[in-house]
């Protein structure tokens, strides 16, 4: 079927599971099914919540070997994979194949709700965690949630303290590599998102619709002590110092 070739006939034969859409295997917590047996063992971690695997340069750890490898090419600097089109270049095949997708322009996934559509399943699964209100990614130093692990990730570096992003320009750092791209066009003075009722000029697309509520009257953001609402979260981070007595 796919011409994969293997050094054991029974190795072959397993292999060719994957290719009947048999999955005999059900895990009895999620009642989800696997063609292997031994990816059910490796699934099943995933609910003990053990990760066996330590990356030896950060400690990150991993549920699956094969994971903690992948990971270490980021280390090393290796990215095998490149992109036949724009020719970037990747750790992992999967990511590569994900990213070909932006280039055929299919987005086969819909959301139900909102039927914004994605091209990776796993994309239209975390985006609908917005929807349903779920946070389920806790940081473990604030405790503040997130609907997705990789916005957490982000988050810790807050209190980690790293800021591995420089800009090449004036040298300032960010923990954020977005962060420090949208800090880059103030240097090139470029301002990129217009507001469409004053078309008044931003540098930042969240600093645009922050603006935006100015026009609307829209008032989200409001104090838990005396209720005064404001039209942007820093206002209201100034306003709780006169509750505090913070006079910094």
């Amino acid at each position: 079927m796919c011409e994969k070739t293997f050094s054991l006939k029974s190795i072959l034969k397993i292999h060719q599971l994957i290719h009947s859409g048999q999955k005999a295997y059900s895990c009895d917590v999620c009642k989800k099914s696997f063609s292997l047996k031994c990816n059910l063992k490796t699934h099943l971690l995933t609910h003990s919540g053990q990760r066996p695997y330590s990356c030896d340069v950060c400690e990150k750890s991993f549920s699956r070997n094969s994971s903690m490898k992948t990971h270490q090419l980021i280390h090393c600097g290796q990215k095998a994979y490149s992109c036949d089109v724009c020719e970037k270049s990747f750790t992992q095949k999967s990511t590569m194949k994900n990213h070909q997708l932006t280039h055929s322009g299919l987005w086969p996934y819909s959301c139900d709700v909102c039927e914004k559509t994605f091209s990776r399943k796993s994309a239209v699964k975390t985006h609908q965690l917005t929807h349903s209100g779920q946070r389920p990614y806790a940081c473990y130093v604030c405790e503040k949630s997130f609907s997705q692990k990789y916005i957490l990730n982000k988050h810790q570096l807050i209190h980690s303290g790293q800021r591995p992003h420089a800009c090449d320009v004036c040298k300032k750092t960010f923990s954020q590599k977005s962060a420090m791209k949208t800090h880059q066009l103030t240097h090139g003075g470029q301002r990129p998102y217009s507001c469409d009722v004053c078309k008044k000029t931003f540098s930042q697309k969240s600093t645009m619709k922050t603006h935006q509520f100015t026009h609307g009257g829209q008032r989200p953001y409001s104090c838990d002590v005396c209720k005064k609402t404001f039209s942007q979260k820093c206002h209201i981070k100034t306003h709780l110092l006169t509750h505090s007595g913070q006079r910094p």
